[in-house]
């Protein structure tokens, strides 16, 4: 899986996506519990961000969790015991599940669709996959900043340039049927924030997506994708939509399908 992650390893990005999940666990995980005794593998864990709230609403299945990096188990597996972690390439990955559970992975891929006709492989038939994406063009919001779309557009080009797609949330469905799974089902989980829920100003607006695209700030001064006083407006004008009459809206996208019994594999 030849790729590079463009949020980077470090500890702030860590954190950010702990941040996320717990404060989007609700709406992305809500219709997602496994049945005691299946056996379930969570592909591209990271820091066992997901990890936690998979266990937590499904803790009587066998939960496998993998990652490419070993940096990025070390920290699943303090945060999360009780899991089966393994350090493994995707295209790599054999045995055979019940239930897949890919979140916040195929956006850094650069053939998504090879990577989930690879997945359809380790399913029993029968068995399912769950896939979350976001996508970054959903993303609008009060007050109106061209600087701040700009800073949002410059993560859009970074994470294309890496070999991946900011915006491949739309692409869920396509991206499934092709891959030859069935009973495909994808529905928009809607993220607004408002003065009115200021536990997803501050979990979501500021410190997931705002704190997201300030992370790739450097490189896209570096890049000249953006100068580094307009780069620093786009960033204050993010933070203004965080305050009393701003607004912030973002769209996930979360896909089910199943492998058809009888179907190719």
């Amino acid at each position: 899986m030849d790729t590079t992650y463009v949020h980077g390893y470090t500890a702030p990005e860590a954190r950010r996506l702990g941040d996320q999940a717990d404060t989007l666990a609700e709406l992305l995980h809500a219709g997602t519990a496994y049945p005691a005794g299946s056996r379930v593998l969570e592909v591209g864990c990271g820091v066992g961000a997901q990890t936690v709230h998979l266990a937590a609403r499904s803790p009587d299945a066998h939960l496998t969790a993998v990652d490419v990096s070993e940096e990025s188990l070390a920290e699943a597996r303090r945060r999360v015991p009780g899991v089966d972690f393994r350090q493994a390439d995707l295209f790599d990955l054999d045995g055979e599940y019940d239930h897949l559970f890919v979140c916040f992975v195929l956006e850094h891929l650069p053939d998504p669709e090879k990577a989930l006709a690879h997945l359809k492989t380790l399913l029993r038939p029968g068995g399912t996959i769950t896939v979350i994406e976001g996508d970054h063009g959903s993303a609008f919001f009060h007050p109106r900043s061209e600087h701040a779309q700009a800073a949002i557009d410059c993560l859009v080009r970074l994470q294309a340039e890496a070999g991946g797609d900011g915006l491949i949330g739309r692409r869920l469905y396509p991206l499934l049927d092709r891959a030859g799974f069935g009973d495909v089902v994808v529905v928009p989980r809607t993220v607004y924030a408002d003065a009115s829920r200021p536990d997803l100003v501050t979990g979501f607006t500021r410190d997931t997506f705002t704190a997201m695209v300030e992370g790739v700030g450097e490189t896209a001064v570096a890049r000249g994708l953006v100068d580094a006083d307009g780069w620093a407006r786009g960033i204050r004008d993010l933070h203004r939509t965080t305050r009393e009459y701003g607004t912030f809206h973002y769209t996930f996208f979360k896909g089910t399908a199943q492998r058809i019994p009888g179907g190719a594999s």
